[in-house]
């Protein structure tokens, strides 16, 4: 695993120098990947990397992890607190869309959401044109396949150097790079809402998903969830589509 950090850390030297840029930046959300890419990206550029944390109706919980792999990689941070800006955005929208009774409460969940992915990707770009650094992204193999993750939101990045790498992996990577346990071993969480977690959400587990992915037996209903999901999300991995040229 030591040998994989030192590849990403070079592969992410060597695409900021490509880019032309002079370093990288991430969100830090407390999770355990984006705890990973924080370590590796200051492994690759010790002088010039950024973390941003950026709560927005977050459990608190959340932030005291992200401090805590602050402490651990030694990263220079910002914390920028989305949540005013993200009500004044969503309640207005809401008011807009009401005016007219096409406002849906279920899907309006899911809207709030994904605003917020799309708030802090926005946030990340303007802090990071400041400094001249590259947006790396913290999608792992298993979200990458299935589309977990906010289309523009934290899907909007310059890198993705977790995406070949399984949750497990990513779980060894974090080990062999010092993260803290406390984000190692919490329930994996998109923090789209209170009690949110990852698995439930998606009706089956990482631990079965990086089965798949690696070729292994899983049970058929967890196989067909997979699938369906990869499909669903397909258009989540590739640029918006153009016609052909007529």
């Amino acid at each position: 695993m030591e040998q994989q950090i030192e590849k990403l850390v070079e592969w992410l030297r060597i695409k900021v120098r490509e880019a032309n840029a002079k370093g990288a930046i991430v969100g830090i959300s407390g999770g355990i990947d984006s705890a990973v890419v924080t370590h590796l990206i200051k492994r690759a550029f010790p002088e010039q990397s950024l973390g941003v944390i950026m709560p927005c109706k977050s459990n608190p919980k959340d932030q005291e992890d992200a401090l805590r792999v602050v402490e651990s990689s030694g990263i220079d941070y910002y914390v920028v607190d989305l949540t005013e800006t993200h009500q004044t955005l969503f309640s207005t929208i809401e008011t807009q869309v009401k005016s007219n009774g096409k406002w849906d409460e279920e899907k309006a969940k899911l809207g709030d959401a994904n605003t917020r992915a799309r708030l802090r990707m926005t946030t990340l770009y303007a802090v990071a044109n400041n400094f001249g650094y590259l947006v790396v992204g913290t999608d792992n193999a298993a979200e990458w396949h299935t589309g977990y993750f906010t289309k523009y939101g934290d899907g909007g990045v310059d890198l993705v150097p977790l995406v070949h790498f399984t949750k497990g992996e990513v779980r060894e990577m974090a080990k062999q790079l010092g993260v803290p346990d406390e984000v190692i071993h919490k329930a994996p969480s998109a923090g789209l809402w209170e009690g949110q977690t990852d698995e439930n959400e998606m009706g089956t587990t990482y631990d079965m998903i990086d089965k798949y992915l690696k070729g292994g037996e899983i049970p058929e209903e967890d196989r067909l969830i997979i699938e369906r999901m990869h499909a669903r999300s397909e258009h989540k991995r590739h640029l918006a589509a153009a016609p052909p040229k007529f």
